[in-house]
């Protein structure tokens, strides 16, 4: 009896077949046959295995999915190509070609899982010798399997063994080659498949040009992206709305918002109609390229067409209005969102209170952040980091510590941006021990400093002068693995530059490119502006026509460094020059290029050109500040032309231009110079008390000033003028000293009153 039968022991055919016969009259006999296959393969006795299986094929059971996976697994490890045909063969006479997909796919995966190649290819020939007609189905999930384990050369030789040996490869088969290497961003790959697509007389279809679109994409080859887009439009491809969105999403993402619209033009001339999707990322993008009314426009128009914006939309349009100061609509559109019965996520309330501390409103931001934690917002790091650098801009130290210390309350755990923003501060109080302090702390704590943290710190070091600091806090850094990018070596070669250190300058300079950092413009102004300040000004030409001619180009700050420089020497032909070439060629020259130039005709005693460069800035829109009106103020005053320049200060006034300690102490100074005490003690007592205070901590005995002014007079106008700017610098300091006294202050419990909101009030 078949059910006797023990396995290891050889039993005649037909006896088995027999047994088969009997043991089927109840119904059972496909799964004793595959039962029994289980155990002839499991004693690798393939004559018999190979009987049975022929057996069961010739009486039409079927062979369950299983049990065959078993059989191909057990003939791919023996290496019986002409086994695994036979099988292939005798599966398609009995149940029809919808089974030979699977034995092919299952035995080619096997091969080539284990690695052998060529034992693969073997199998595939021997098939195509033995008369299978293969089916290019078939052979693609073969090559989309390869694609996705990232054997994309193997999936490429595959193809061109299919191109010889048939089934003629399809469309498809070349997309999943196209899209794998896309996925590993093999463009170059990508693109000489998609050319042997023509040469093989193979169109591509809608697939395979989205997927190498979305590769150039990926890459930021937007104009190749783009060109081939237009290829396919004028072959007459349709594309969906998702590829045209996903176009227009990487041009606005770059600022190109006229590409953007061109397309959203066609698709809507395609008869495609734009998704919630795409709308979310138009309104994104016109948000992102400072375009909020246009992205407002769009909004009201999603409306009207019945759209349910997502939230996602809403925090992008959030975000612009803040963004701009529209806080008052970015409230009422978040009472929309709650009216609509959408519950605000953590990025809408986070971008509505970074939105209100960016503005200096603390008071409503803290407002507003206690509101939603009572409506259950788990506030997040970003959110308290948002707080506490509203509150560090306002110089108001203590209730940014009152922040931090309620992180814990939350669960909050600081980050190393946290950790940042407070030495920061800490540094702009010139307390640079206290900041190093807090550095040392927190790599107690765990945290790791970026290239950021350290900037931060080497930047303190330079304010303070210490470049040996800076230099050691560069060391470790590298010391502890950090790498540094080009703002730290733009920030040490800045340094070395104010201490005339010039030879490590250049050697640091030399660094950058040797550690396959790219210099940056911020490197070539530092450079040119370090090579002006110790007055070699042939250095700072040289580098700036090596600029020209390299793929940067210099911006209005690398003009305007070099016409500053030319004034001071009294090159004004050079500095003219220079001014003349933004003009014909670009950048546009700023309010701080035409200072310059102001400044240095008035020193080269020639009004006329200052003030018709003056008429020039006024006729190209662009507004003086005080500091311009300074500059016309002092040359005035050198001039001994009072009168005008008492009109120029008032004018500044009208301009609602609040006159700094240096403009009133310019024309105090003039008013003494020319004699006319009177008018310079009636200015001095129209001063503003914090500018009264600078001056008299700056000049000690202020009425002792007054007292011998017509001494200084009359010593004539050589020692008049040496007074003067002697005066000007001692203010010029004290007016930094201003910053760094009041925030001392502020430290200790007492704010500057301008600086914590408009009531003029501490805000805790």
């Amino acid at each position: 009896m078949f059910v006797q039968l023990r396995f290891g022991v050889h039993y005649d055919g037909e006896e088995g077949r027999e047994g088969l016969r009997r043991y089927g009259a109840s119904g059972k006999l496909g799964v004793a046959c595959s039962f029994l296959l289980d155990g002839y393969r499991k004693y690798r006795m393939l004559d018999q295995c190979m009987s049975t299986f022929h057996y069961m094929c010739k009486l039409r059971i079927v062979v369950s999915h299983s049990t065959l996976s078993g059989m191909l697994d057990f003939l791919v490890d023996l290496n019986r190509a002409d086994e695994l045909i036979g099988i292939y063969k005798s599966m398609c006479k009995s149940f029809g070609s919808q089974c030979h997909r699977a034995i092919y796919e299952h035995a080619m995966d096997r091969f080539l899982k284990r690695g052998e190649i060529e034992k693969s290819w073997n199998f595939h020939h021997a098939l195509i010798d033995g008369g299978v007609v293969l089916d290019i189905i078939a052979c693609n999930k073969i090559m989309r399997a390869l694609c996705e384990r990232r054997q994309n050369n193997l999936a490429l030789r595959y193809l061109n063994m299919l191109k010889v040996t048939g089934p003629k490869p399809s469309v498809a088969s070349f997309s999943i080659l196209v899209n794998g290497f896309c996925k590993e961003g093999r463009l170059d790959e990508a693109f000489e498949v998609y050319e042997l697509m023509a040469k093989n007389g193979v169109d591509p279809d809608l697939v395979t040009y989205t997927i190498l679109i979305g590769g150039l994409l990926k890459a930021k080859k937007l104009d190749k992206g783009y060109a081939l887009l237009s290829e396919a439009l004028n072959k007459d491809i349709e594309f969906d709305v998702v590829t045209y969105s996903s176009v227009m999403d990487a041009f606005l993402k770059i600022g190109d918002l006229r590409r953007a619209a061109v397309l959203y033009k066609r698709c809507l001339k395609s008869g495609i109609k734009p998704n919630m999707i795409t709308y979310g990322i138009l309104i994104n993008g016109m948000c992102l390229n400072d375009r909020i009314m246009e992205a407002c426009g769009m909004f009201g128009h999603i409306l009207k067409l019945g759209y349910v914006p997502s939230l996602l939309t809403y925090s992008s349009l959030l975000g612009g209005l803040c963004k701009f100061g529209y806080l008052r609509d970015g409230f009422r559109l978040f009472g929309d969102i709650v009216k609509s019965g959408e519950e605000p996520d953590i990025i809408v309330y986070n971008v509505l209170i970074n939105g209100l501390c960016k503005q200096g409103l603390m008071v409503d931001a803290l407002r507003f952040f206690y509101q939603s934690v009572g409506r259950g917002l788990n506030p997040n790091v970003f959110i308290f980091n948002s707080l506490i650098n509203g509150w560090c801009k306002l110089r108001c130290i203590r209730n940014a510590l009152k922040v931090y210390s309620q992180m814990g309350c939350y669960g909050v755990r600081p980050d190393i941006v946290t950790q940042t923003m407070l030495i920061s501060v800490v540094i702009e109080l010139v307390r640079l021990d206290y900041a190093l302090l807090l550095f040392f702390q927190l790599l107690k704590k765990g945290f790791s400093p970026d290239s950021v943290t350290y900037c931060t710190l080497i930047a303190g070091a330079c304010k303070q002068h210490n470049s040996t600091l800076g230099l050691e806090i560069f060391k470790m850094m590298q010391w502890n693995g950090v790498i540094a990018d080009i703002a730290i070596y733009n920030v040490l070669i800045n340094m070395l530059f104010k201490e005339a250190r010039l030879g490590d300058a250049l050697q640091l300079f030399d660094e950058v490119k040797e550690r396959g950092l790219e210099p940056d413009i911020v490197t070539y102004n530092t450079m040119i502006c370090g090579y002006c300040s110790l007055k070699m000004l042939d250095e700072a030409v040289r580098l700036f026509e090596k600029l020209n001619y390299g793929q940067l180009r210099p911006n209005t700050i690398t003009f305007t460094i070099l016409i500053d420089a030319h004034c001071k020497e009294g090159k004004m032909d050079g500095a003219m020059s220079l001014f003349r070439e933004m003009l014909e060629k670009g950048p546009e020259p700023n309010l701080i290029s035409y200072s310059c130039l102001i400044d240095g005709y008035f020193k080269s005693q020639n009004l006329e050109n200052a003030f018709e460069l003056y008429e020039e800035m006024l006729n190209r829109k662009i507004s003086p500040n005080i500091v311009c009106y300074s500059i016309l103020i002092d040359g005035l005053c050198k001039r001994q032309l009072m009168t005008e320049a008492s009109l120029a200060f008032h004018c500044a006034k009208d301009r609602h231009l609040v006159p700094d300690v240096i403009a009133y102490a310019i024309l105090i100074l003039g008013y003494c110079k020319v004699g006319s005490i009177a008018e310079g003690q009636m200015c001095y007592e129209f001063c503003p008390t914090n500018i009264v205070i600078v001056l008299e901590h700056a000049f000690v005995g202020w009425s002792v000033f007054w007292r011998n002014s017509w001494k200084f007079i009359s010593h004539g106008s050589r020692d008049a003028n040496r007074v003067r700017d002697q005066m000007l610098m001692h203010l010029e300091l004290e007016k930094e000293l201003q910053g760094q006294w009041w925030g001392n202050v502020n430290i200790d419990g007492d704010p500057w009153p301008n600086h914590c909101g408009e009531d003029g009030r501490c805000p805790y």
